[in-house]
């Protein structure tokens, strides 16, 4: 396959990727958006594997088969709910390719410049060695930076990655810890990381890669240590970004366009996510970054009252009254699997005339996006899914609100408690509704840990038990 062949395949699969990156904004076109997006990917990888300088087939399509059958694998066994552990754990493959890429380019430089050296003949040369062989010196210099920046990015982004999964399949602490010392220690660690760079720009070798490559990961798995389990979704729209600007800078490595254009895409679109959900959560955008926020900052406001118990048959005869009902989701119904139960139960409501919606806050759940694909799943209408900003003022004259499986996203400490992990994020104020029911397995504070006062209030009554369980009850009650 010619240049110019590959040229153009690179230039359709950079326009299907954006298309499919445009398409992803609104539900209704987002499985045509995705097909743009496997198509695309499918004549890169073509183009890439036909394209000149390609050798070793035999290792390649090896390679191939095997990332297709592990990709088909995990696709079928992985439930939603552990959609966004999977997800950092693929954040955590790009970065660690990034870091192999750049490690390979060092070691064939390395190559290349002793052939040149010796006198050696280049003629034998394909692929990457052969454009290494022509390059100056200043085109080195600039290669040693692209790949010192590909390999720093890349394992921060593998290491963070690594303790995002663990924390969002509760493997890890979900809690923001940090080392005494906290920025201190990321900044010392950057420094020197710094200072291993320039080391390896003047020539002292790979091993000032390597030496960078564990400070980076340090780095990598303190930050994200660092941020608390309330902010999980953002930490993985960062990831995502991180991993993209890996991904472009050893495209420069490699000389390879595409490359650059995906990372540029993935890295710019997970920035801008990133600030968005940010903005939803009333926090500094540079505080993401560095890894600086998720903790309290000083004794929280003590929660008086208890929590009221209520059964089936009163949140039935609720329901059967109210007029208008909002519904509630959070990370607690993908773990219930209750999407389908509360689809029913939404239908059944919606034929006996009554109003029913759903409020989606910016960062429900534990990956941007979660609650609005679980419930275009159970083929939830699009029309009655709104977000805060859309429904947050209509709770006052709301006769029931139905939280299920949300704790932060509904949390007044947020608005109340100046010392509490959120103060300051916007919330749904679901509390101004005239009945408020939660469904929730117990009293626990759930994942973040972090107290609710809603629990305690006196228009809210608690619906314990499993999400799915509860909503067959109501349902069974509800004709």
């Amino acid at each position: 396959m010619s240049f110019g062949i590959v040229s153009a395949a690179y230039i359709a699969s950079a326009v299907l990727f954006i298309l499919a990156l445009g398409g992803l904004s609104n539900m209704e076109n987002a499985k045509r958006a995705i097909w743009y997006g496997i198509v695309g990917m499918g004549i890169a990888v073509i183009a890439t594997v036909f394209g000149p300088g390609m050798g070793s087939y035999i290792l390649l399509f090896l390679a191939i088969g095997a990332g297709a059958y592990a990709g088909q694998y995990v696709a079928g066994k992985v439930e939603m709910t552990e959609m966004p552990q999977l997800v950092a754990a693929l954040h955590s493959f790009v970065g660690l390719a990034a870091v192999f890429i750049g490690l390979n380019a060092e070691l064939e430089l390395g190559t290349v410049q002793n052939l040149l050296a010796s006198g050696g003949d280049t003629d034998s040369l394909a692929g990457f060695a052969k454009k290494l062989a022509h390059k100056d010196a200043v085109e080195i210099a600039i290669l040693k930076v692209e790949v010192f920046l590909g390999v720093f990015i890349g394992i921060v982004t593998f290491t963070g990655s690594i303790v995002a999964f663990g924390k969002l399949a509760g493997k890890v602490d979900g809690g923001a810890k940090k080392l005494p010392g906290g920025h201190y220690l990321n900044a010392g660690a950057l420094a020197l990381s710094l200072i291993l760079g320039l080391m390896y720009f003047g020539g002292s070798g790979i091993w000032t890669l390597l030496l960078m490559i564990l400070i980076a990961g340090f780095i990598g798995w303190h930050l994200i240590m660092g941020i608390g389990g309330a902010d999980m979704p953002v930490v993985v729209s960062m990831l995502n970004s991180y991993s993209g600007w890996a991904a472009a800078a050893i495209g420069f490595t490699l000389g390879n366009d595409l490359l650059i254009v995906v990372g540029a895409l993935v890295g710019s679109s997970g920035a801008i996510l990133s600030y968005i959900m940010c903005k939803a959560m009333n926090r500094a955008f540079i505080s993401v970054i560095l890894g600086g926020f998720g903790g309290p900052s000083g004794p929280q406001m003590e929660v008086e009252g208890e929590q009221v118990a209520i059964e089936a048959e009163a949140v039935a005869a609720a329901l059967d009254e109210a007029d208008s009902i909002v519904i509630i989701p959070g990370y607690g119904l993908a773990v219930a699997q209750a999407q389908q139960a509360v689809s029913e139960l939404v239908k059944r409501l919606r034929d006996a005339g009554k109003e029913v919606r759903f409020a989606i806050h910016p960062v429900a759940g534990r990956l941007p996006g979660h609650m609005n694909v679980l419930l275009a799943e159970a083929r939830v209408p699009y029309d009655i899914v709104l977000e805060m900003d859309e429904i947050n003022d209509d709770f006052p004259e709301t006769d029931v609100a139905i939280v299920i499986g949300s704790n932060d996203i509904v949390n007044p400490a947020a608005q109340d408690d100046p010392n509490s992990p959120i103060a300051g994020m916007p919330v749904l104020e679901c509390w101004k509704a005239k009945q408020v029911f939660v469904s929730k397995r117990g009293q626990g504070t759930g994942y973040s840990g972090i107290e609710n006062p809603l629990f305690y209030k006196e228009n809210t009554r608690m619906f314990y038990g499993d999400a799915k369980d509860s909503l067959n009850k109501l349902l069974a009650l509800i004709q």
